[in-house]
């Protein structure tokens, strides 16, 4: 029987493993992602892979709730058929079929945990076509897909889907909120159908929702493409930015990562290091086939364009549920006052959030 066999055998049994060889380092990855894969894995992230409409459970105090469901059942019923631009149908003498009447584009528009990515994913369940003829993606991940492909490549990928969902769309980058609105507008112009959410900061909970208004003023010449769907409702986790669990020891944490299969091993500043020779378009899969993420040392990021390189990577992380273990610092001050009042403080506030949920997944991984 081989060592590795041995050591997995002792960890189903519950005895002391027997040492493998030295985890995976995500330094010793520089994954290379082809254009065709990072468009196939603009889907919902596996925490939302399997929700539906009727998953969604609404507030019976929030008639919004039900009523925004009852509407995007029935956008999704109605992106079926043939693409908006005519493609595959056809009027007498050749003439091509009319874009359906109405606004080809629905904002959800709410505060912070009222289910707005659950509804999100859930029309992409909905809407009847193909995986490859929807997208589904985040703002950040849109924005590093036109980084990957470069702008043309994108519109004429993208160009023959009938959906493109884009959650967490994001204001707070002047130059990528002009990047996406011209992006979209080619699409709209090519028959795309459209869905998008936002967030309010995580702190700002008693101050109302993100505001359709700004969003809609901010896409300018999108704004018609956009029916603004309300959706009422408190915070469905109850919690604003939860507070992070102590760190573990450096001895703890390597530890864990020698017995625990698929888990990698990193020196956390040296990952940061890492990040900066490595398009965010390929965070996702420098994750590829891990169960856990162990990292040492963890420390406050030195810089911004650092911390925004971290946030990617938080969300990919978050994304795929790999819980991660750390040393060092608690996740809660991995950012200074200064970026948390700055004008990226939601993208740092979502990743306190999200990293410190995968610091309590990663609990169970330190055995005494």
């Amino acid at each position: 029987m081989s060592s590795s066999t041995e050591a997995a055998g002792a960890r189903q049994t519950g005895l002391s493993p027997i040492p493998d060889a030295a985890p995976p380092s995500l330094c010793a990855r520089e994954p290379h992602v082809p254009a065709e894969r990072l468009v196939a894995e603009m889907v919902p992230p596996p925490r939302f892979g399997s929700v539906r409409f009727d998953t969604y459970i609404p507030d019976p105090n929030q008639p919004s709730q039900p009523q925004a469901v009852q509407v995007l059942s029935a956008f999704a019923a109605g992106l079926g058929g043939a693409h908006a631009s005519g493609t595959g149908r056809k009027k007498w003498f050749g003439k091509k079929a009319a874009a359906p009447a109405g606004p080809r584009g629905v904002y959800l528009d709410g505060g912070y945990g009222v289910g707005k990515t659950h509804l999100l994913a859930s029309l992409w369940h909905a809407t009847p076509a193909a995986p490859e003829h929807k997208a589904f993606g985040t703002f950040v991940e849109l924005t590093n897909l036109v980084g990957a492909l470069g702008f043309q490549q994108t519109v004429q990928t993208l160009s023959g889907h009938r959906l493109l969902c884009i959650d967490e769309f994001e204001l707070d980058d002047p130059g990528d909120t002009v990047l996406v609105s011209s992006l979209l507008g080619r699409l709209v112009d090519a028959g795309v159908a459209l869905a998008a959410t936002s967030n309010t900061l995580p702190g700002k909970l008693g101050e109302g929702r993100f505001a359709a208004a700004d969003f809609l003023r901010e896409i300018q010449g999108l704004s018609a493409h956009f029916r603004p769907l309300r959706i009422d409702g408190e915070d469905y986790r109850h919690r604003g930015l939860p507070e992070a669990p102590a760190p573990f020891t450096d001895e703890q944490v390597t530890k864990a990562a020698y017995a625990t299969a698929g888990a990698s091993l990193d020196d956390f500043p040296h990952l940061l290091a890492h990040l900066a020779r490595v398009h965010p378009s390929r965070y996702g899969a420098l994750t590829d086939d891990l169960t856990a993420v162990c990292l040492t040392d963890v420390s406050p990021v030195p810089d911004q364009s650092t911390a925004l390189r971290l946030v990617v990577l938080a969300d990919r992380l978050y994304d795929r549920e790999i819980p991660v273990l750390a040393s060092g610092q608690p996740f809660d001050r991995l950012f200074s006052e200064e970026m948390l009042n700055g004008g990226y403080r939601k993208k740092y506030f979502r990743a306190i959030s999200r990293l410190t949920a995968l610091a309590r997944d990663a609990k169970d991984l330190v055995r005494d």
